[in-house]
């Protein structure tokens, strides 16, 4: 069920103009001035091109934790929070985004399976780092758009439900979201925290758990980005009386041997039947611990994991939102091999590289509205710290247009070397921030 986000917020009406003027001088804005101006765009009342300039006012002043936890409470109250009636404590998860990061798809079978709820509403990919529900719409039937009853009767039914968010959820953020992509403003802290913040408190979850990625292949290349948005994230979680933890995990290689929509769907499948890279069992494993600790279970995931549990949770899962589980994944009609050029140890592996090359087979998209293909990707065959030797195959490349081909490798030129050995693996999880 839905209901309104909270009373209205509209104290009084105030000019864009100097609400701009406040954060362009670098002062603070008032909570008045941010309930009035968020209201004011998602209306119409306040043009684009002044929300434009007062993005950009905050991108190049910031907010301050106070700014930003208002930001986001009136963001949310733009649209409906969602209210979940079930019988099991609810827990939501939510990534910033990376190259092979399907880790949604076994861990929210996985989480439900150990007793929670999960109402994971996801979205669709951009550029290199693939998107939750593109990777499921490669399996045949699968419906993404669930109505707010449908979502209640599901996750009470199911325990676990991977949709797309309904309309009225956070339509600020909708329309901001897609402001700051053409202003050259996605960049911002402030801005990125709200966003993902608004959206994931509407959907009325009682616990969160943030995998903050960092790295060559993440929104955030440095750690000390990803602790800063990690901290502004659990800061707002807070506010909001939502418990909030923050994983930061390294985003240098790309996640598992699986980059794109179907060969991701695949590898998931191989992880809930116990099997899967290591890499992706281990992150998999590390969020659910968190996720069930905030919902107050005292249940051992990888127990749960092993012994396929999760994998009938998933069956149910997909089929109940039209998904055939047991039907053939998709497969490309042109696959092409790169092969190792010299002998020794595979030295690194670029996962900006493979993302943006898996883009332009076909697995992403440039803009929003462009179509996605279902098999293409790209499968490591190889991955940092293995021994190959030259002509072996390092990594398959899925696509349906050949032509696309050449354009892929490209984007693969520098993203690995061969040496004669390779730096010990770090830890894929490296800090941990509690609300």
């Amino acid at each position: 069920m839905s209901e309104p986000a909270s009373e209205p917020l509209i104290q009084r009406a105030f000019a864009a103009v100097d609400v701009i003027r406040t954060k362009r001088d670098g002062g603070k804005l008032s909570d008045e001035q941010i309930d009035w101006v968020v209201d004011a765009y998602t209306r119409g009342d306040v043009a684009e091109e002044q929300m434009s300039a007062l993005a950009m006012a905050i991108f190049l002043r910031g907010m301050d934790s106070g700014e930003i936890s208002r930001w986001t409470h009136a963001m949310i109250a733009s649209g409906e929070r969602l209210s979940l009636s079930v019988s099991r404590p609810t827990v939501d998860k939510h990534s910033t985004g990376g190259v092979g990061d399907k880790i949604t798809l076994p861990l929210a079978p996985l989480v439900a399976a150990c007793g929670a709820a999960v109402p994971q509403l996801s979205g669709r990919g951009l550029g290199h780092t693939g998107g939750t529900l593109d990777k499921l719409e490669s399996i045949p039937g699968w419906r993404a758009s669930l109505s707010t009853s449908e979502i209640q009767a599901q996750l009470e039914d199911v325990g676990a439900v991977v949709c797309a968010a309904t309309s009225g959820l956070a339509p600020a953020d909708k329309k901001l979201y897609a402001l700051r992509d053409v202003t050259s403003t996605v960049e911002s802290i402030p801005l990125i925290a709200s966003s993902i913040m608004s959206k994931k408190i509407a959907e009325g979850a009682s616990g969160l758990v943030l995998d903050v990625k960092f790295g060559s292949g993440a929104f955030m290349k440095s750690l000390d980005q990803a602790r800063a948005l990690a901290s502004a994230l659990t800061s707002i979680g807070a506010d909001h009386g939502v418990p909030t933890t923050a994983l930061l995990t390294d985003m240098n290689v790309p996640l598992g041997r699986a980059v794109g929509n179907a060969v991701e769907v695949a590898e998931s499948v191989d992880v809930l039947k116990g099997g899967g890279p290591a890499d992706v069992v281990a992150l998999t494993v590390a969020l659910a611990r968190e996720m069930l600790a905030l919902a107050g279970l005292d249940v051992d995931p990888a127990a749960v994991l092993a012994s396929g549990e999760a994998y009938e949770v998933w069956c149910r899962m997909i089929a109940a939102q039209g998904g055939d589980p047991a039907a053939p994944l998709p497969t490309p009609s042109h696959v092409h091999t790169v092969v190792a050029p010299a002998s020794g140890v595979l030295a690194s592996l670029d996962a900006y590289a493979v993302g943006v090359a898996a883009w332009r087979l076909g697995a992403g998209r440039a803009r929003k509205e462009d179509p996605v293909q279902a098999a293409a990707g790209i499968l490591c065959l190889a991955k940092p710290g293995d021994r190959v030797s030259e002509g072996d195959p390092l990594l398959e490349l899925h696509t349906d247009t050949p032509d696309a081909v050449p354009a892929a490798l490209s984007a693969l030129e520098g993203g690995f070397t061969i040496a004669s050995s390779a730096p010990e693996p770090g830890p894929i999880v490296v800090e941990t921030i509690r609300g």
